[in-house]
C-alpha cells in the first residue's frame, strides 16, 4: 500500500524552516506528493524540487523549480502539474526546460544587447565615444530590438541609405562599419553565422574626400604666425600657448590638449607620450624633440599651469583640458575664415614645407608625424630611431617659422 503523504501548507513549511534554522543538523525533505518536495538545507535555504522517472531511460531524475517563498506553494504545484502532463506525453521535463531556456536566450540576443556588450570591449577616447554615440543611437532605433540572426542585409542597407540620400556618405559608412563590428562580435560568440553588414560594403556610395584645411603658402603662414603671437589674451591663457606651440610641434591637436607635465622632459628637451590613435595597436611611445622656441613657451606655461596634471588645463574648470573646438575657434579669430586653416592642418603644412622647402627626408618627417614608416626591407622604423636627425629638423622648422613671421608680417 502506497505511503500516505499529507499535503503541505504554508504554516507547516514556515514551522519546519524555523526548526531547521535552530538545529542545522541535516537536510530535510518536506514532501507534497506526486514527486514534489521542498528541500530544507542545513543553512536554512528552502528549494522546490520535482523527482520523476525519465520517459526513455527510466532512470530517476530531479528538476529544480524555485526557491521558497519567492516561488510559492501554489506555483510549485502548478509546475508539478505541468511536468506530469509532459511525462504523460513522454516528454522529459529537464530536456523541455533546456529547450525553453535556449529559446528565451535566443530572444534576448537582439542587436542592441549584443552591441552593448561589444561596446564594453572598445578602448576609445571619450571624444571618440561621443562622436560614435550618434551612430549607435540611429542603429538602435532601426535594428536594436531585432534578434541579430533575423536581420537582413537589406535592413542594414536601408538605415545607412537614410543618411546616404542626405549626402552624408561618411555617416552612412560609419553606420555600416559599426554594424559590421557588432556582427563580427556576435559571430565570435557563436550567436550568429553571417556578417550581413559586410555584404553591403560595396553598395554604399563613396563620398569625396575632404582634406583638412592647411596653409602651405609662406606669406599666409607668416601672417598667421604673426597674428598668433600678437593677438593673445582673448580667453583661457592655455589656449594662447596651445596655438603658439602647435605649429612648431605639428602633433594632432587632441594629443597636444592631453599633454601632461610628467611627460615633458625639460632636461633632455623632449616630450614623450603614446598617441591615443595608435596605443591599442602598437603602444609605442612617440617622441617630440622640443626646439629652443618651444622650450621657452613650455617653461612660461609651466609657471601658470604647472601645479596641475595637464599642460593645457582649462582655466574655467581645472579638472579638464581645453576643449576640442577652442583651437580652431582661436585660429578663426586671428583673421582667417572658417575652414581656411585648422589645428590639424598644421600637420599637412609641416609635411609639405619640410619636404619641399627645407628638403628634409620624407621618412623623418613621417616619423615625426607619428605615421608608420617602413625601411627598404619592409620593417617599421622604431620611433626612437634617428632622434638626433629629427631634433635638428625640429629646430630648423622652428627657426624657419620665425623667419616667415618676421619676413611676411604686415
Amino acid at each position: 500500500m502506497p505511503k500516505l503523504v499529507i499535503s503541505l501548507t504554508d504554516s507547516k513549511i514556515k514551522s519546519a524552516i524555523s526548526m531547521q534554522k535552530k538545529s542545522f543538523e541535516k537536510n530535510i525533505k518536506l514532501s507534497d506528493g506526486g514527486g514534489l518536495y521542498l528541500l530544507l538545507d542545513k543553512k536554512g535555504g528552502a528549494y522546490w524540487r520535482f523527482d520523476y522517472i525519465r520517459p526513455i531511460t527510466k532512470k530517476r531524475a530531479t528538476i529544480a523549480i524555485g526557491v521558497y517563498p519567492s516561488c510559492t506553494l501554489a506555483s510549485a504545484r502548478a509546475k508539478r502539474s505541468e511536468f506530469r502532463e509532459q511525462l504523460a506525453q513522454n516528454i522529459d521535463p529537464t530536456i523541455q526546460k533546456k529547450r525553453e531556456d535556449e529559446t528565451t536566450q535566443y530572444k534576448k540576443n537582439t542587436f542592441k544587447v549584443i552591441a552593448d556588450e561589444y561596446r564594453k570591449t572598445e578602448e576609445l577616447e571619450p571624444s571618440t565615444q561621443r562622436r560614435n554615440q550618434f551612430v549607435w543611437d540611429k542603429l538602435y532605433a532601426a535594428l536594436g530590438d531585432q534578434v541579430i540572426t533575423e536581420i537582413t542585409p537589406t535592413q542594414v542597407l536601408e538605415v545607412c541609405r537614410i543618411y546616404e540620400r542626405q549626402g552624408k556618405t561618411d555617416s552612412a559608412k560609419r553606420m555600416r562599419s559599426k554594424a559590421s563590428q557588432v556582427f563580427r562580435y556576435a559571430i565570435s560568440l557563436s550567436l550568429c553565422q553571417f556578417n550581413v553588414a559586410d555584404q553591403i560594403s560595396r553598395v554604399l556610395k563613396v563620398g569625396k574626400t575632404k582634406h583638412r584645411a592647411a596653409i602651405t603658402d609662406e606669406q599666409q603662414l607668416g601672417q598667421l604666425l604673426k597674428n598668433i603671437n600678437a593677438n593673445v589674451g582673448r580667453g583661457d591663457i592655455a589656449i594662447d600657448y596651445a596655438v603658439k606651440i602647435l605649429p612648431h610641434v605639428f602633433v594632432r591637436p587632441g594629443e597636444l590638449r592631453g599633454a601632461k607635465w610628467a611627460d615633458i622632459d625639460f632636461e633632455n628637451r623632449v616630450w614623450k607620450y603614446t598617441p591615443p590613435k595608435t596605443k591599442n595597436q602598437t603602444a609605442l611611445q612617440h617622441i617630440v624633440p622640443l626646439s629652443d622656441q618651444v622650450i621657452i613657451l613650455f617653461k612660461e606655461l609651466h609657471q601658470i599651469t604647472g601645479y596641475t596634471e595637464y599642460c593645457f588645463v582649462s582655466m574655467r574648470d581645472q579638472s579638464k583640458t581645453i576643449s576640442e573646438s577652442t583651437i580652431n575657434k582661436r585660429l578663426k579669430q586671428y583673421g582667417f575664415e572658417n575652414g581656411e586653416t585648422t589645428g590639424h592642418g598644421f600637420r599637412a603644412t609641416a609635411r609639405t614645407l619640410l619636404d619641399e622647402v627645407l628638403k628634409f627626408p620624407i621618412e623623418r618627417i613621417e616619423q615625426q608625424l607619428a605615421h608608420q614608416v617602413r625601411d627598404m626591407h619592409g620593417r617599421a622604423y622604431n620611433r626612437t630611431k634617428y632622434l638626433e636627425e629629427r631634433t635638428v629638423m625640429m629646430q630648423a622648422w622652428s627657426d624657419y617659422l620665425d623667419r616667415l613671421m618676421d619676413k611676411y608680417a604686415k
